[in-house]
């Protein structure tokens, strides 16, 4: 036992790429088996996630379960991990994401082992971003979590799936650009020559100039992966295009890398000129939100609707960050949360309703309840929190982001703040128009999720409400994770 919690980061993110090793020696026909197994590998991932939140020492804060082993010595490469509050936060989201989208997928037949393969090892470079303090290391993983996308849409996809997959990846290898630019840059030019995040973290030796030019590097870096305007077309067309669970990881997970990222570069490592330039991130935040929810409003394609919207809501987390206060910066990572659970559920629905309906179109759907009452329940659920509704997640996120954000951008909140009213009406007409409301002839067989499908939809339904309702630990874990950022509610 002892063993596990010395290396209690490693296993976390290593068991899903020892579930790649494993399923690459399963033959192609035994596609239970490969389930299994790449159901195995995520739920150690996110049992391992629940010890690291139950030892965490909330008191101590900071950095805790570290692991340093050298690399490359000459350089200064250290294989470096720990996890503070908010890194854990983001640990129990893609445990929770991977694990129900591989049920979400368990009727796969095309190819299943290779999809789970490539699945398990993307969720490696995901889980290892979030646990990462040495800059070399963060972009590695990083890299792992981002390339498998172009072979599970470009293979696995609908619709347009070659063009999103190469949009999808052309424009986050310009993210990636800037992100690697800004690692070189800061590790030459700063006097220490280090890649320890947590060393960069204690503030920059740099001119005032250098850092600007480096915190705005970073920024759209990482922003590309967090959808900021412009920046953002690839994100619809990639999650349209996407399978079910990969859209789940896509919106869920995939998206708070560069949220992450803005927060362990921009925020930490440059607090002197990150005042200066957050009224620029929180426009571009605001532009997000109202921008998304009305695109969301305009679209007839499901998927496209809660594309959209995962552009809007990621707005949300930016603005919270933008705050610079302990008030915005906790909602914005529990924007991340919510919405990492609320675009899940959304996903693995939209990929229910395709499947049974073979159509996403709006226009052609109606009184879809009748049918399938689990499925419409599970998404009222959903389309709640996704507008903030008192009881569910969405609304302590929004919440706390408003908050902490108005005293420092009042007009910016003011304009924001539409955008969750235009998300209320765009939600409330889409239940109306799928589920409610007369219902064609040619939609009688239409049949209910079937049992493994329910474990992902009650999962992730429940997590809104349970966050919602109780919000108190997760809020204190954010918390704890707030004092390596020096600042605390």
């Amino acid at each position: 036992m002892s063993l596990v919690l010395d290396h209690l980061l490693s296993i976390i993110v290593l068991a899903p790429f020892v579930g790649c090793l494993v399923l690459l020696a399963i033959p192609p026909e035994r596609k239970t088996a490969a389930r299994v197994v790449a159901l195995a590998s995520g739920l150690v991932s996110l049992v391992l996630s629940c010890v690291a939140w139950a030892l965490y020492d909330g008191q101590a804060g900071g950095f805790q379960f570290r692991e340093t082993y050298s690399w490359i010595t000459s350089l200064g490469i250290r294989y470096s991990l720990g996890a503070d509050g908010i890194s854990i936060a983001m640990l129990l989201l893609t445990g929770v994401i991977i694990v129900t989208g591989v049920f979400a997928s368990w009727t796969l037949e095309e190819r299943c082992k290779e999809f789970l393969t490539l699945l398990m090892f993307l969720v490696t470079g995901v889980f290892g971003v979030f646990v990462a303090l040495d800059l070399f290391f963060l972009f590695l993983f990083y890299e792992i979590a981002v390339l498998p996308m172009y072979l599970l849409i470009g293979i696995w996809g609908t619709g347009r799936k070659e063009y999103s997959a190469m949009k999808l990846t052309l424009y986050l290898m310009l993210g990636s650009a800037f992100i690697l630019t800004g690692i070189l840059a800061l590790y030459h030019l700063d006097p220490r020559h280090t890649f320890d995040m947590v060393e960069l973290s204690g503030g920059s030796q740099l001119g005032l100039g250098l850092q600007r030019a480096l915190f705005l590097a970073f920024y759209v870096g990482f922003g590309v992966l967090a959808g900021i305007f412009p920046f953002h077309t690839w994100s619809p067309d990639g999650h349209a295009s996407a399978p079910t669970a990969v859209s789940m990881l896509h919106a869920g997970v995939l998206m708070k890398l560069g949220a992450y990222g803005v927060i362990r570069t921009c925020v930490a490592m440059f607090p002197e000129v990150a005042p200066g330039l957050m009224p620029l991130v929180a426009t571009i935040a605001a532009i997000n939100i109202v921008y998304g929810a009305f695109s969301a409003m305009g679209q007839t394609d499901l998927k496209y609707v809660i594309a959209y919207s995962s552009v809007s809501h990621m707005g949300v987390v930016m603005l919270g960050i933008a705050s610079l206060t302990p008030v915005g910066m906790a909602g914005a990572v529990m924007q991340m949360v919510s919405h990492g659970i609320m675009t899940g559920l959304f996903f693995a629905l939209v990929g229910l309703v395709y499947q049974k309906a073979h159509t996403r179109d709006i226009l052609a759907m109606g009184g879809f309840a009748r049918r399938m009452p689990g499925i419409a329940v599970a998404f009222t659920v959903g389309g709640l929190a996704s507008f903030g509704l008192p009881g569910t997640s969405g609304f302590v996120a929004e919440t706390l982001v408003f908050l902490g954000t108005f005293a420092r951008y009042p007009v910016v909140v003011a304009v924001a703040v539409t955008g969750v009213v235009v998300t209320a009406v765009y939600v409330l007409r889409l239940v109306q128009k799928v589920f409610l409301g007369p219902m064609s002839d040619k939609w009688q067989d239409l049949t209910d999720a079937s049992r493994t499908e329910w474990v992902a939809l009650v999962s992730l339904a429940s997590l809104l409400l349970i966050v919602g309702l109780w919000p108190r630990p997760l809020v204190d874990l954010i918390n704890h994770g707030l004092r390596t950022l020096g600042m605390e509610l």
